[in-house]
């Protein structure tokens, strides 16, 4: 059965245009990561039809519309942000991505990350996270807190006591806010790293 290459997939096409000979192999991935990568597929998976739609994707950011204060501006801002994110993670805006598939988009973005850091390049986790956390912070303060994180908790669809563990893990100073960088760091630690059980708690074992 074909997989992904740089023929049909955004990030291979990236990494070879840049060197990067990358190749994805399933027994490098703990079972754990399996698992919860497999399980945010399903919460996307609207229709469960075992492929991800970009109108799919979509859904999410319209979603987060209806939750928050935001202004029109900063939607179109996150929508965006939501589909340059998911194209580079091999949703086709045409033929969306397979369940099958979706493991090893995931992993091939991820070392598009690690070669984009490398080279010095904008991070598209940190776009993504820049954007809902410019819709999250309700209060403008410039951080953002456990009742503004709940809201991102109901938007997708998490149970919100996952807020507080998210919060936890998250706050690495420990000031009782949450600041740019730190949103960034946790999204990267805990979808794009190897398996590290340390990050188990983050969305309350949900994931």
């Amino acid at each position: 059965m074909p997989g992904l290459d740089e023929t049909n997939n955004e990030s291979y096409r990236y990494l070879r245009s840049v060197g990067n000979d990358w190749q994805f192999n399933v027994e490098d991935l703990h079972p754990k990561m399996l698992s919860r990568l497999y399980k945010r597929f399903d919460t996307f998976d609207l229709d469960s039809d075992e492929k991800m739609e970009m109108d799919e994707i979509l859904y999410w950011p319209d979603r987060m519309r209806q939750l928050v204060n935001a202004t029109d501006e900063q939607v179109e801002k996150m929508r965006a942000a939501v589909y340059t994110f998911f194209f580079n993670k091999g949703v086709d805006p045409v033929n969306g991505l397979k369940r099958e598939d979706w493991v090893e988009a995931n992993r091939v973005f991820a070392e598009a990350e690690r070669e984009r850091e490398r080279r010095g390049e904008p991070s598209l986790i940190a776009l993504l996270s820049n954007a809902y956390y410019d819709v999250l912070d309700d209060d403008g303060d410039g951080t953002v807190d456990v009742e503004e994180l709940k809201t991102m908790m109901k938007a997708f669809d998490v149970p919100q006591e996952a807020a507080y563990t998210f919060f936890q893990k998250a706050d690495t100073d420990k000031t009782g806010k949450l600041e740019r960088p730190e949103l960034v760091h946790l999204f990267r630690k805990f979808w794009m790293e190897p398996y590290d059980p340390q990050w188990d708690g983050v969305y309350a074992y949900k994931y």
